[in-house]
């Protein structure tokens, strides 16, 4: 509910922005800053969108490692590619802030302060971690079930 109260909240700032601003520059001019932004936006969320998938590309292939700051700050840059998208000029104003390197670095690491990675992708490793899993064990021999399984029908998968 509170999350609904904040959208209300969010869209009537920028019903009352819209309305004091184009009272202000005008409509004409009021289009084009909105126009120039969804564009901008675009533009930001197509090299940005590039970037990161090259990143995460050559992070799973094994050749770079993931970096905390730097998946952030493609992060923030795409999130302020879509604020630019969308018309309004409360979110226009927060899209273009986040273009500023330096207020990118500070909010990530605001956040990098409040999370804590602990290895590569998130994912925990140690002698602490269990795995669950059943197994069905086959007699060498001919392939049949041993009598220690679990299931007496075969998978079908474990046979070639």
């Amino acid at each position: 509910m509170r999350l609904f109260g904040l959208l209300v909240a969010i869209m009537l700032i920028e019903i009352a922005l819209f309305v004091t601003v184009g009272g202000r520059i005008g409509l004409l001019a009021s289009l084009a800053v909105i126009f120039g932004t969804a564009l901008l936006g675009g533009a930001v969320i197509r090299t940005s969108g590039e970037r990161t998938a090259a990143q995460f590309r050559a992070t799973m292939a094994g050749i770079g490692e993931p970096r905390g700051g730097a998946i952030g700050d493609q992060a923030l840059l795409i999130l302020a590619g879509g604020l630019l998208i969308l018309p309004g000029f409360l979110g226009d104003t927060i899209g273009l802030l986040l273009l500023i390197p330096p207020v990118r670095r500070l909010i990530t690491d605001a956040i990098a302060r409040r999370v804590q990675v602990t290895e590569r992708f998130g994912v925990r490793q140690g002698p602490d971690v269990v795995i669950d899993g059943e197994f069905i064990e086959l007699d060498p021999n001919d392939g049949s079930e041993s009598p220690r399984g679990n299931d007496s029908r075969p998978s079908g998968w474990t046979r070639h």
